[in-house]
Parts: C-alpha cells; sequence; structure tokens
C-alpha cells in the first residue's frame, strides 16, 4: 500500500508561507489519522487555514 499527500500551493505557495501551511496540514493529518483504517480507498479532502480544498490524501495498492 502506499499513503499519498498532495497539495496545490497555488501559484505563491500559500502567499509565501508555504512551510507554515503545509505544517499545519501535517499536524493536523498525523494527529487525525488514527481515525482511520487506513485500507487501501481511505481518503479525504485537505483544506488550508481558510477551509479552502487544496489537495488531499489517500491510501492506494501498490
Amino acid at each position: 500500500m502506499k499513503f499519498l499527500l498532495e497539495v496545490d500551493m497555488g501559484e505563491d505557495a500559500f502567499e509565501g508561507k508555504a512551510a507554515e501551511e503545509l505544517g499545519r496540514i501535517l499536524r493536523y493529518w498525523g494527529g487525525n489519522l488514527r481515525h482511520y483504517a487506513l485500507t487501501p480507498g481511505d481518503g479525504e479532502a485537505v483544506h488550508d487555514s481558510a477551509y479552502r480544498e487544496v489537495g488531499r490524501w489517500s491510501v492506494v495498492e501498490r
């Protein structure tokens, strides 16, 4: 299996704050993953701090 995380940082890399925004996304989902079985097909939309959908995480077969 593979865990995939794809985040679109937009044209300006989160208004020049890519490290902060990506860190927040990773912290949030790192803590939230315990609620999932993490089997192929699991996944959710990923949102930035303004609650805009900016990507997705998923578990897929190899």
